[in-house]
């Protein structure tokens, strides 16, 4: 169950699809239920992203059509709450996973204190059976928050897409190039590298909400726009030190994906970079309070050893850390009789009796 889904380009909508994908050729049935089925509205001042509209009807009938052995809910959207409050009515069990820090998010566009919404997402999320967690920073910052029943997911990257060669040359642009990839939106923080004084050039690769403002406000930058597949993967590689400006990401899904291309990372000493550079035998970027000192100092680290340490990260690894985490459904009104559909669709997973379905 998710609220961020196809066509949405981030890295929530990558970790589910791909982490479906895996489950589905482990032997799960997988079912993702998102807004695309429903009438949406725009998300106010984030258009690209659609809210569906009162949900909760047709949502209770797509449950009942597949029939779930697992339910989890990966957003705190329209759709999360509903199908939240389908489980808790039924005395249904379900998970749920922390990938995005809305509070922070909130706070950078109303200027309200992130404090503020933390008892939202705390009772959203307890409500569960369990909250699956990127990082160990993450875990513990929860945990000091109130969160209960905490679980470590950590993510995965496509080692096959994501290669060293072959390289965008950035033809014309001095270097060395520092470059952003992602989402180009307030809560990135994407102003304060572009305000870096740096030695060669600096490229945003992306699309989003203030791309225009930015591209205004800094014109010796190069806005390339969004890119994809082989594209996507040859502007990572092109780059001297890819640079992750954001304060408030849970993880940050495109720091492996540009140690995959043997580009080193320079960022904030938060959560998801310190997490990733922590777990590195070798150095393969720089965090800390001084981004600039940080994007210096990244200019020295190893491209293969970079591309070795994104080897450790794989999506099968992440699926099956998810599917571990997977709670039975039970409750009351559950289950094939109570349901009153027709049933759902089994495989059996490859070492268990019983192969779950699941809702994503």
């Amino acid at each position: 169950m998710t609220d961020a889904w196809r066509p949405q380009v981030n890295g929530v909508v990558r970790t589910l699809a791909t982490v479906a994908d895996q489950l589905a050729q482990m032997g799960h049935v997988v079912e993702v239920i998102g807004p695309d089925r429903f009438r949406t509205i725009p998300c106010p001042t984030y258009p690209e992203i659609r809210l569906a509209i009162l949900p909760g009807r047709k949502l209770k009938r797509l449950i009942a059509a597949f029939q779930p052995d697992h339910l989890h809910i990966a957003t705190e959207g329209p759709l999360g709450l509903a199908a939240r409050a389908w489980a808790r009515r039924r005395g249904a069990r379900f998970t749920t996973s922390f990938h995005t820090r809305f509070a922070e998010y909130i706070s950078a566009r109303t200027r309200l204190p992130a404090g503020l919404f933390y008892p939202v997402l705390r009772r959203f999320h307890n409500g569960g059976s369990g909250t699956l967690i990127a990082t160990e920073s993450l875990l513990a910052d929860l945990q000091q928050r109130g969160f209960r029943r905490l679980g470590a997911w950590t993510r995965g990257v496509d080692l096959d897409q994501f290669r060293p060669e072959p390289a965008e040359p950035y033809d014309g642009l001095p270097r060395p190039i520092f470059a952003y990839v992602g989402r180009v939106s307030v809560e990135k923080n994407i102003a304060a590298f572009l305000k870096l004084d740096l030695p060669g050039s600096k490229v945003v690769v992306g699309g989003g909400p203030q791309l225009e403002s930015l591209r205004a406000a800094f014109p010796g930058v190069t806005f390339t726009g969004p890119r994809f597949g082989a594209e996507l993967a040859r502007a990572y590689a092109g780059a001297d030190v890819f640079v992750f400006p954001s304060r408030t990401d849970t993880f940050g899904l495109v720091l492996l994906e540009a140690l995959a291309c043997g580009t080193p990372i320079a960022a904030y000493n938060v959560t998801g970079p310190k997490d990733i550079l922590a777990s590195a035998t070798a150095p393969v970027g720089a965090v800390g309070d001084d981004l600039r000192a940080a994007a210096l100092a990244a200019l020295s680290a190893d491209r293969a050893d970079c591309r070795a340490h994104a080897e450790r990260f794989s999506w099968r690894a992440c699926a099956e850390s998810f599917a571990a985490h997977l709670v039975p459904l039970g409750g009351r009104g559950t289950g094939a009789a109570a349901i009153e559909a027709a049933p759902g669709p089994g495989l059996a997973l490859p070492a268990a009796p019983a192969g779950p379905n699941s809702v994503a």
